[in-house]
This record gives C-alpha cells, sequence and structure tokens, in this order.
C-alpha cells in the first residue's frame, strides 16, 4: 500500500529531540516509528498501553509516599505479603 497520508503534529523542541535520539538508537526514523505507533494502535484497537486516571484512594497514597508519611518498611517480602493482607 503507497504511503500517502501526511501527519502533521506539533511537540515541544527538546521532547522532538530526545525522542528523535531513541529512534535512531533503535534503528527507526520517525515516520517508521510513527506507523508502527499506527499499526499498534490498529491491531489493540485502542492506544497500545493503559491510560488510567487515579481514583482517589490511588491518589491519597500516592500523596503520602511523595510526603513520606504512613509509610511502612519490611525486611522480606513475606512480612509484606502479610502486612498487605491485614
Amino acid at each position: 500500500m503507497s504511503k500517502t497520508a501526511m501527519i502533521r503534529a506539533r511537540t515541544e523542541p527538546k521532547l522532538k529531540n530526545k525522542v528523535e535520539r531513541i529512534f535512531e538508537a533503535l534503528g527507526l526514523t520517525v515516520s517508521e516509528a510513527i506507523n508502527l505507533f499506527y499499526h499498534r494502535v490498529e491491531l489493540e484497537n485502542g492506544l497500545p498501553f493503559d491510560l488510567k486516571i487515579p481514583n482517589t484512594k490511588t491518589l491519597r497514597a500516592m500523596n503520602d509516599v511523595e510526603k513520606k508519611k504512613k509509610l511502612r518498611g519490611h525486611h522480606n517480602a513475606e512480612d509484606m505479603l502479610k502486612d498487605l493482607k491485614k
């Protein structure tokens, strides 16, 4: 199939440069990366990653971590899992 459709988008110059260097390291042109993204959207019938708005409980927990509030330490994974089941 011939590639004749044009896509135009605006983005921040710093982001563009950083991402283009990543594409280059992966051996991809910007056009190839965009086409890859479009194919994944088509395959997934949506975005190829989750987009979620955190609920109130999650937002509160994230805020607590940022403020280093209500944090509990554990000596090993077993103790952590026991604590989580409470």
